[in-house]
């Protein structure tokens, strides 16, 4: 693990970011690059053996790369960490994105690593917790598992893009759905085109 610098003044807020074995790791690099722009975060990484890989994968991104973004780097083997005690507190957990087996232990408190131990601890103290994941279609038992984690208190958040803001790239649609994740954290940015209400205004027909 890599501490924090310390650092006068009142005490940043925390956040822990896990990104697991699914295709969609920009989302967890990304939410870890716009905190650390904004400022007055303090971001806690777990990146499993599977997100690692498909990080590399999907952009040739390494752990270590990963890493730099992060205030503080937990190995997911190591359930002893801070974060997987209810006392060390945190403004909650975002897993970007989060696997079917993720979610699976989540919602069925599979304690295994470090992510599904420090998703139950956001859990049992009535933290925000936050899963985005990344499958279709979709079966009975993927449904379900949402289902138990949102009955418990967790937030599903699939990466589902709005097309208002006419985004002109990629990165558009992931900056949005990355600004509507820190919207629910009471991140204060400006990254994102917010909706105003429908344009009625139609063109004139032909």
């Amino acid at each position: 693990m890599r501490s924090p610098k310390k650092t006068s003044g009142a005490r940043k807020k925390r956040l822990i970011v896990a990104i697991t074995g699914a295709t969609g790791s920009i989302y967890g690099v990304r939410i870890l690059e716009a905190l650390r722009k904004i400022g007055g975060w303090e971001t806690h990484l777990v990146v499993s053996d599977a997100g690692a890989l498909n990080a590399w994968q999907d952009h040739g991104l390494t752990r270590k790369d990963i890493g730099k973004l992060a205030d503080v780097v937990h190995n997911v083997r190591d359930i002893g960490a801070s974060i997987a005690s209810g006392s060390f507190i945190t403004h909650g957990m975002v897993i970007a994105p989060c696997s079917m087996r993720t979610l699976a232990g989540v919602a069925h408190g599979f304690s295994d690593n470090l992510v599904t131990r420090a998703a139950d601890v956001i859990l049992k103290e009535r933290r925000r917790l936050v899963l985005l994941p990344r499958e279709a279609p979709l079966h009975l038992v993927h449904l379900r598992n949402m289902v138990a984690v949102t009955e418990m208190g967790g937030i599903i958040f699939p990466p589902v893009p709005a097309f208002y803001g006419h985004a002109k790239s990629i990165d558009d649609l992931v900056n949005h759905t990355v600004g509507r994740v820190l919207d629910l954290y009471g991140v204060q940015h400006e990254t994102i085109k917010r909706w105003q209400g429908m344009n009625t205004k139609l063109p004139d027909k032909d």
